[in-house]
């Protein structure tokens, strides 16, 4: 979708160090991009920063933007571009910003803010993971093709995003969020505290008894790899244990949603180590009071990013059955089923992917 689009979007990818700001038409990027300091810490500054790195990207342009697209932290009202709350990387804004009516008076162009999570499933839903297993299906001869994708991105926190049928779901308050579900293994403690950066520092910590480690997930997964000296046992846990609680939430959420789900972000990259946790979890059994036992996900679950399970999850379970009373056999396909598989665009293209589809979108529809 809008590969052949000649409109232009200006992106922004909104870090509490520095803002790195570009252009998208066509659903590639024609501008180098350009970086500058946040100053997250002091408003005016900040703004300033905005404004100039927006400034210098129309300047490279020859033609006139139709919008400004991007992701940016909350707590917000993303609707109307009000960023404000607890946001411990942006404390200037934390009384409230009006950044999308500042943004469109300065610059007389629309613009749209969303959530990171949000913009990472929608370029996924559109340009990214979904078409591609469309046509992986369409090539393998299966009829089975899928509308419906949750995203979640693993890095500084845990995010979600949701999109049915081709439609964001940003909810009634801008408020779909996962960070606070309950943590399995701690159920009056945030989710997040399972399922990011922090956590597979502080369990690496717990497990090779020393708390003060000063290791990132990078290198804990180095040693992990055996490439790095260290505590492998520790490491090995501290992924398994992410893979245990967000495998938890995912199969609540899938219970729900019914469709596909994507992983992205910094964490993503040690898929190999928290996946067959996260995928025993969504496999897992539950009982009734009466002794039965049955799939918690009642849909069976694939590993899309196995060659062999993607086969299978292709073929399911076809046959043909009699329509009653009659010779003609209509074709049936009973096992319902979805996958879990990681980003292959990247997070941060999916991000500016999704929010230059969404503000194109946006705009046709006025």
């Amino acid at each position: 979708m809008y590969s052949y689009d000649k409109r232009i979007v200006i992106t922004l990818d909104a870090g509490g160090t520095n803002f790195v700001f570009s252009a998208i038409m066509g659903n590639e990027y024609i501008v180098e991009p350009i970086t500058l300091p946040a100053c997250a810490d002091k408003l005016d500054t900040c703004m300033a920063s905005l404004v100039k790195g927006f400034d210098l990207v129309i300047g490279q342009l020859k033609e006139r933007p139709v919008a400004i697209s991007f992701a940016f932290p909350g707590p917000a009202d993303y609707p109307n571009g009000i960023i404000g709350g607890y946001l411990p990387n942006f404390p200037s804004f934390r009384d409230g910003v009006a950044l999308k009516p500042f943004l469109e008076e300065k610059f007389g162009i629309p613009v749209f803010i969303n959530n990171d999570g949000d913009l990472y499933t929608y370029g996924e839903a559109l340009t990214g993971v979904l078409p591609e297993i469309s046509e992986k299906l369409k090539k393998a001869g299966s009829t089975k093709q899928f509308k419906n994708l949750i995203g979640y991105t693993l890095g500084t926190g845990f995010g979600i995003g949701i999109v049915i049928d081709g439609r964001l779901n940003v909810g009634d308050n801008s408020c779909v969020e996962t960070f606070c579900l309950k943590h399995k293994k701690y159920p009056d403690v945030l989710l997040e505290e399972g399922v990011s950066i922090r956590a597979v520092t502080r369990v690496y910590g717990e497990q090779s008894g020393n708390a003060d480690h000063n290791l990132s997930p990078k290198e804990i997964c180095e040693i992990a790899e055996g490439t790095r000296e260290g505590n492998k046992n520790a490491a090995l846990e501290s992924f398994e244990e992410l893979g245990e609680v967000a495998g938890d939430a995912i199969a609540t959420t899938v219970t729900l949603i019914d469709g596909l789900v994507v992983i992205g972000g910094g964490l993503a990259g040690a898929r190999k180590f928290f996946m067959p946790a996260l995928l025993k979890e969504m496999r897992a059994q539950l009982k009734t009071l009466s002794g039965e036992t049955l799939s918690r996900v009642q849909m069976k679950v694939y590993d899309l990013d196995d060659e062999k399970e993607f086969e299978a999850f292709a073929k399911g379970d076809f046959r043909e059955i009699n329509v009653y009373g009659s010779d003609r056999k209509v074709a049936y396909d009973p096992q319902k089923r979805i996958g879990v598989t990681t980003s292959k665009i990247g997070t941060s293209r999916a991000i500016a992917l999704g929010a230059y589809a969404y503000a194109l979108n946006k705009i046709d529809k006025k």
